[in-house]
């Protein structure tokens, strides 16, 4: 079977959603996962969120049978002090010596379901990589149509504005998903149950991370969540899963707002293809759950 060579970059803690993601993207034929980079998200939270972000990525590799059997390579453990200053780490490693594998034919594609720290540490560290045939997928920065998203800078931007300046200053191929699109990714509590309730310790756990996020941190009656970081993975299975319209790259101000910026070409996810991205991934969880009950 072909495969996409790919990296998955998640604050996986942060939430409720990159658990999803990362689960869906490691149980795809398709994606050979060539490394999990934990990231941080800020410091509002926790003083110690990358280090979080890494152990709730060694969970999911435990409840997925996997440990030892896919890189981990922590990211960043704070955002860039400004925008020529790299923050080291075995991550922003790891994405340089995969791309310097990468060619026109076999692409290598980063998601970032968080910051851009570890990828704008990446270019500064080897400016060379905007050359290479590499794919940013970013779920994050406010939507470019009008909609109104309230007053608050989104969040994957706020815990790192140099570097997504950084990135998207850089010429890289960058694909963004912005918030108008991945909070359109909800689904219910009750369908989680009837879709992935009996898939064994993996869904049960999926399900119950997401009820207690949502009991601590959400301050209005709700039943259901938006699994925002998954359309990263439906776009590497199929990247037709999504509408992308091309716009020249914006810098973005300390609010979170868009500046005229190097005007480089990037590609904005205005649509995706939320049944098709919802439907693969709990067949593929209900699979996992049969198998490992």
């Amino acid at each position: 079977m072909r495969q996409r060579r790919v990296i998955i970059n998640t604050d996986a803690k942060n939430e409720a959603d990159d658990q999803f993601a990362i689960v869906h993207g490691l149980l795809s034929p398709t994606l050979d996962v060539r490394g999990l980079i934990p990231a941080h998200f800020g410091t509002r939270r926790s003083q110690r969120s990358m280090e979080e972000s890494r152990e709730e990525i060694d969970l999911l590799l435990d409840l997925l049978h996997l440990t030892g059997s896919v890189t981990v390579a922590n990211g960043a453990a704070t955002a860039l002090p400004d925008e020529v200053t790299p923050v080291d780490s075995p991550g922003a490693r790891l994405i340089i010596e995969e791309s310097r594998l990468a060619t026109e034919d076999d692409p290598l594609y980063v998601a970032f379901l968080g910051p851009l720290t570890d990828m704008a540490s990446a270019i500064l560290l080897d400016p060379e990589l905007v050359r290479r045939p590499v794919v940013v997928i970013w779920i994050g920065g406010s939507g470019y149509r009008g909609y109104d998203e309230g007053v608050r800078i989104e969040f994957n931007l706020s815990n790192d504005i140099h570097a997504a300046n950084v990135v998207f200053g850089s010429g890289v191929t960058v694909w963004q998903v912005p918030r108008d699109v991945y909070t359109k990714v909800s689904v219910s509590y009750a369908e989680l149950e009837e879709e992935i309730g009996d898939a064994g310790p993996l869904g049960r756990y999926l399900i119950k991370q997401l009820h207690e996020w949502n009991a601590t941190y959400h301050p209005a009656p709700i039943e259901s969540r938006s699994l925002g970081d998954s359309p990263a993975i439906a776009l590497m299975l199929f990247p037709g899963s999504g509408n992308l319209r091309v716009r020249p790259a914006s810098r973005f101000g300390a609010d979170g707002s868009h500046l005229p910026g190097s005007n480089h070409p990037i590609r904005v996810v205005e649509e995706i293809d939320v049944r098709f991205l919802l439907a693969d991934m709990f067949a593929k969880i209900r699979a996992f759950g049969r198998k490992h009950p």
